[in-house]
């Protein structure tokens, strides 16, 4: 055979070599299952405020709308019925600090609470949308402050079990990229009150809810915290959202197709919210 013929014959086989390498790996990387930092967003109307929930319980409310937050206040406990947000990474990022100028809602219909009904009551003045969540903007964190975002909230568990809730949030949003969060009071038939010139409802717990998208669909995970003294890990407090909707009246997430929220809610996953150190 000429060397001509077997050059031709070598070149053929090399590019043979070449495609058929190509086409493993393209199939190869095609086969892998996506990041969920490359698809976090995949599939979701960024229009739909998939946070927000509704009343089952028909308590009053008054919803109102503030940039970082909107929150359903109820007349008659003078606390919120919920707060419910969307938190992203880049929130998790701001500098702005913190405000500390508690000051009744300017959009409260009625005569508002103000900060000196909580004085010597024996309980904090409770966040429920963090103002840690809300240092990307200084708007968002003067108006974490209204009192329609406050709760009576024993010291130990403020500085404690739900600090460390809020905080698992921030991570979550990081490492998700964008997490959904409803929360607010649960409070008892025969409730205490507090208050100088107002008579606020003490809740017996409180409850936070997340919501995110995942490659493989949505999920969802719930809390009940007691307003009372522990110091328990995270997971003791776990529940699903249908039980904190059990718990509450409340119908969260209703913005998600039925036949999602349904399967969603019923169930949660710790390997979804990177709980295990928690």
């Amino acid at each position: 055979m000429s060397r001509h013929k077997k050059n031709n014959i070598y070149t053929i086989l090399i590019m043979a070599v070449i495609v058929i390498a190509s086409f493993v790996v393209t199939t190869a990387l095609r086969s892998v299952e996506p990041t969920e930092h490359n698809t976090q967003y995949t599939d979701i109307d960024r229009s739909v405020a998939y946070e927000l929930p509704r009343l089952n319980n028909h308590q009053p409310e008054q919803v109102i709308e503030h940039l970082g937050y909107t929150v359903s206040y109820n007349p008659k406990w003078l606390v919120p019925n919920w707060v419910a947000y969307e938190l992203t990474n880049s929130e998790t990022y701001g500098e702005q600090e913190r405000s500390n100028h508690f000051k009744p809602d300017p959009l409260v219909k009625g005569d508002p609470v103000t900060t000196g009904d909580y004085s010597k009551s024996g309980y904090d003045r409770g966040h429920m949308a963090p103002a840690a969540d809300m240092k990307w903007s200084e708007q968002a964190m003067r108006e974490s402050f209204y009192m329609t975002n406050i709760c009576p909230q024993l010291h130990n568990l403020n500085a404690g079990d739900w600090k460390d809730l809020e905080e698992l949030a921030r991570d979550l949003a990081q490492q998700y990229g964008s997490i959904y969060i409803a929360c607010g009071p649960i409070v008892e038939a025969n409730y205490q009150t507090i208050g100088k010139n107002h008579s606020i409802a003490v809740p017996s717990a409180f409850y936070k809810v997340f919501l995110r998208k995942t490659h493989k669909g949505w999920t969802s995970i719930g809390f009940i915290m007691p307003n009372q003294a522990g110091n328990r890990p995270l997971m003791t407090y776990m529940l699903t959202v249908d039980e904190v909707e059990e718990q509450t009246g409340i119908d969260f997430f209703y913005n998600l197709p039925d036949s999602i929220e349904s399967q969603v809610e019923s169930t949660y996953s710790v390997a979804d919210w990177s709980l295990s150190r928690h």
